[in-house]
């Protein structure tokens, strides 16, 4: 028996697929509305906003994001392999995603700064990620003399996943991913 969706989660899901996929410019209330199947009263019910609602959605892929990223790693003990499996998580989401890109970018490139929250809730979700790696770099370095600092070893590290990313959406594949994977795998 499937389970059933309550209103707030057919909004949510509804604006998640909507947003990634068109953008949130493109997006409108009443298309939202529509394809979720609810009442205009019951979006404003659960959200004052279409921004507002872009907030939750950002909340939302932010903690998949790292829930699913830490089940893929749990138990992996090898920080080197840690990193490698980091870059293999990343180059599935970009394939379950027909290579679209990373949601927080794509709404980055849209939103500029016009919204501080959602400017927050971005940086906060990439700086999350900058963290996680430099935890991992540093694993490493208690197990290996680096040739760098930890710092800008994980900020080349992590800004080369990011480029790869946005490669991906460019080019509708993962090979940048792929060349990343190699290169991680012949600094370690």
């Amino acid at each position: 028996m499937s389970r059933k969706y309550s209103v707030k989660e057919r909004i949510l899901d509804t604006a998640s697929r909507l947003f990634y996929h068109q953008g949130f410019n493109a997006t409108g209330i009443n298309q939202i509305i529509a394809e979720a199947d609810i009442a205009i009263g019951s979006l404003y019910k659960h959200y004052r906003s279409k921004n507002d609602l872009l907030c939750h959605y950002l909340e939302k892929q932010a903690e998949t994001y790292f829930t699913n990223l830490e089940f893929c790693l749990q138990d992996e003990k090898t920080p080197v392999l840690k990193i490698l499996k980091l870059i293999d998580y990343r180059i599935k989401l970009q394939e379950q995603a027909d290579c679209l890109g990373c949601h927080f970018i794509k709404i980055n490139a849209e939103m500029g700064r016009k919204d501080q929250r959602v400017e927050q809730l971005i940086s906060k979700h990439k700086q999350h990620q900058r963290d996680f790696i430099e935890k991992i770099i540093g694993e490493i370095g208690e197990m290996e003399n680096l040739s760098m600092k930890k710092e800008m070893l994980s900020n080349t590290i992590f800004l080369t996943i990011e480029g790869a990313v946005v490669s991906a959406g460019i080019h509708g594949n993962t090979d940048d991913l792929k060349s990343v994977k190699k290169f991680i795998k012949q600094i370690f």
